[in-house]
């Protein structure tokens, strides 16, 4: 009777060792299923495959305390949202800083204009190498296992040129800060153009992309992006960018964005600054047709009405700064800024002539 029941017993643990086998076997079967549909969904290639299985943070200077399980655990907010990724304000645990993540969908940089992996990787150590006063530098930038991209930026407390023009009251009509703005602006641009062996071209500057601190001074970020996605997202962010008014009119592609292409984005930039306006008018009055600012500046030349096109608060506003505006200086900038906007590229001036004129009026 005993032996019996021995035998039940071991019989019974057999049969319930099958059984979790049988589990076991079928779970993870089916984990590996649902693991080939995403990799499936992500990229079908063998180069796909690799560059998942890839994780890797690669840190530039100011970001050499970075760490991926800090980067991926730091609570973050939504700060800005577009086709091709996400911006997030997060708030580093370890060194307590804020930083700006931004979030590159796979979707937008698969097959990017970089083409292989060590072409994205090498447009990445070209940006993260970038260092001027006047720019978003790099800190660092992750590459995940699902080919998600995320690059580590310092946070620039304060708010965008966009929304100081907008709102900034009186602030945006002092010809100091409007000096200075445009002049870091500038020496922005010039540094992408002539401080490195090859030129890198902004490619989508616009006032939305020019962030001012709490001094007002801008910093340029959002360069080169455009080499790191894909034709269609390029393509798309170039068609945004045209939506709102920064083009030239010679930018049909992405790929066709050129120094002289930046300049005229400069050169829309200035006008906007100067005169408070948007680059295009969505509610141009029967005295007013014009529809894109240069125009209407064109106009308001032609017909001596220059003076009606910026407020009057930025001449009375009388002070013993050393670049105190004259009639004469905000003559010469708005000519250097529709110069800027000239329809042909070939009659633009280069941005280090830009920065010499700058520099000229407020001497």
């Amino acid at each position: 009777m005993g032996s019996y029941n021995l035998l039940k017993i071991i019989a019974g643990a057999v049969a319930a060792a099958l059984v979790i086998v049988l589990v076991c076997v079928v779970y993870l079967c089916r984990k590996r299923g649902s693991r080939d549909e995403e990799r499936g969904e992500f990229d079908g290639s063998e180069e796909g495959e690799k560059e998942l299985r890839a994780e890797e943070l690669i840190r530039f200077s100011g970001g050499e305390d970075l760490s991926i399980q800090e980067i991926l655990d730091a609570p973050g907010e939504v700060i800005g949202k577009l086709g091709y990724g996400t911006l997030y304000r997060a708030v580093l645990p370890r060194s307590n800083s804020t930083v700006a993540l931004r979030f590159l969908r796979p979707a937008s940089t698969g097959r990017a204009g970089a083409a292989t992996a060590e072409g994205f990787a090498a447009v990445v150590e070209m940006l993260g190498l970038i260092r001027h006063p006047n720019l978003v530098e790099m800190l660092g930038f992750y590459s995940g296992p699902r080919g998600e991209k995320l690059f580590v930026h310092p946070f620039v407390h304060g708010r965008n040129l966009k929304q100081f023009l907008t709102g900034g009251g009186e602030d945006s009509r002092k010809w100091p800060l409007i000096y200075r703005i445009s002049l870091g602006i500038a020496r922005a641009l010039n540094h992408l153009h002539c401080g490195s062996r090859r030129p890198i071209i902004h490619g989508n500057l616009k006032s939305k992309n020019i962030l001012l601190d709490g001094n007002y001074e801008p910093y340029v970020s959002d360069y080169g992006l455009h080499l790191l996605l894909n034709p269609t997202s390029s393509q798309e962010m170039l068609e945004a960018s045209a939506a709102q008014g920064y083009n030239a009119p010679e930018l049909i592609k992405m790929k066709d964005a050129s120094k002289e292409s930046d300049v005229y984005s400069l050169g829309i930039i200035l006008l906007e600054i100067i005169t408070g306006k948007e680059p295009i008018n969505e509610n141009p009055s029967p005295s007013t047709q014009d529809l894109y600012l240069p125009d209407s500046m064109r106009s308001a030349i032609i017909d001596h009405r220059i003076s009606d096109m910026f407020h009057p608060d930025i001449l009375l506003s009388k002070s013993n700064h050393p670049h105190q505006v004259t009639e004469e200086k905000l003559l010469k900038f708005v000519q250097l800024a529709m110069a800027c906007c000239a329809p042909s590229p070939s009659l633009r001036p280069d941005v280090k002539r830009v920065l010499r004129k700058l520099e000229e009026i407020g001497s």
